[in-house]
C-alpha cells in the first residue's frame, strides 16, 4: 500500500528561532580528509546518539552506509546492545544483515527511538532534500515515525534554499501514466522554471524498491516556498511522495575543513 507523508504531520514546527550549533574540531586536520572520511566523521558522531536497547532507523547513501557500519562494530564488540535496525531500503536491509543487525520494519516497530540518514541538500533551516539515492518513500515513512532524526552530511551538501545545488529533487510517481504526471509536476507553478526527467537505468525507467519511477526536478535558482511546493506536489494524483524533508530534521551533524559541526533545531 502506498503511503502519502502529510506536510501538516505532528513534527511539522511553526517558523522557529536560530539553531544551536556546536562546533568540534576534527582529531585529524579536516583539510587533508576526502569527502568519505568527512562523511564517517559525521556518522561516527551520528551514532552516539544511540543507546543500547534503542530501535533505530537506518538510512540509505553512502554516508548513512557508515552509520550502518558503525553499529554493526559496536554491537560486535558489544558496546551496543539490544539494538533494532528498520532499514529503509533493501540496500541497507541487506548491509545491516551481512553486519548482524536485529532487524525489524514499521509493521513490527512503529515507533522509532532514533533515526539516522544522510541528505543531498541542506538549507539554514535544516530542511532537506533527499531521494538521490531513489530511497525516499521509505525513508521517510522511517524518519517520520522516528523520535529524533539525525541528519548527517559532509559540507558540500549546504545550500542557501533548497534545490540551490541545480541537483535533482526527486518525486517518486506511479508507473501509469507516467508522461502525463511528469508534465503535470513540470507545470506546476509552484515549481515554474524547472526541469522534470525521468529517472532512467540504462535504457529503461529506474524502478525503486516500491515498484515505482522516478522524476527528477531541476532547478535554476532555489525553490521560491518549499512548503507550497510540497503540497502542491503531493496534491497530483499518480504521486506518491517527493524529495522535499521540511520540518523534520532535529539534529544536523556537518563534516567540514574546520571540523565536525553539530546543528540542533530549537525544542519548543
Amino acid at each position: 500500500m502506498m503511503l502519502r507523508a502529510s506536510t501538516t504531520a505532528p513534527r511539522v514546527a511553526a517558523a522557529r528561532p536560530a539553531q544551536r550549533s556546536v562546533r568540534m574540531m576534527a582529531t585529524a586536520s579536516a583539510t587533508q580528509l576526502s569527502q568519505d572520511e568527512l562523511k564517517k566523521l559525521a556518522a561516527w558522531k551520528a551514532v552516539e546518539y544511540v543507546k543500547s536497547g534503542m530501535v533505530v532507523g537506518l538510512g540509505t547513501g553512502s554516508t548513512a552506509a557508515f552509520a550502518v557500519d558503525r553499529i554493526g562494530e559496536l554491537l560486535k564488540d558489544g558496546k551496543l546492545t539490544n539494538i533494532v535496525g528498520v532499514p529503509t531500503s533493501i540496500r541497507t536491509y541487506e548491509q545491516a544483515l551481512s553486519l548482524g543487525i536485529p532487524l525489524a520494519t514499521l509493521d513490527e516497530q512503529p515507533k522509532l527511538d532514533v533515526a539516522i540518514d544522510g541528505a543531498d541538500e541542506v538549507d539554514p533551516n535544516l530542511d532537506v532534500v533527499k531521494g538521490r539515492g531513489g530511497a525516499l518513500l521509505r525513508e521517510k515513512m522511517v524518519e517520520m515515525a522516528s523520535a529524533k532524526f539525525v541528519c548527517i552530511v559532509d559540507d558540500s551538501k549546504l545550500v542557501d534554499g533548497l534545490g540551490g545545488s541545480k541537483l535533482a529533487m526527486p518525486v517518486e510517481i506511479v508507473q501509469f501514466c507516467h508522461k502525463y504526471t511528469l508534465q503535470r509536476l513540470q507545470n506546476l507553478p509552484e515549481v515554474k522554471g524547472c526541469e522534470a526527467k525521468l529517472r532512467m537505468n540504462g535504457d529503461k525507467p529506474y524502478v525503486t524498491d516500491n515498484s515505482n519511477y522516478i522524476v527528477d526536478l531541476y532547478f535554476q535558482t532555489p525553490i521560491v516556498d518549499s512548503h507550497a511546493a510540497s503540497k502542491a506536489i503531493l496534491a497530483l494524483d499518480g504521486v506518491v511522495d517527493h524529495g522535499l524533508f521540511l520540518d523534520m530534521v532535529d539534529v544536523c551533524i556537518i563534516a567540514g575543513a574546520n571540523g565536525v559541526e553539530v546543528k540542533e533545531r530549537p525544542k519548543h
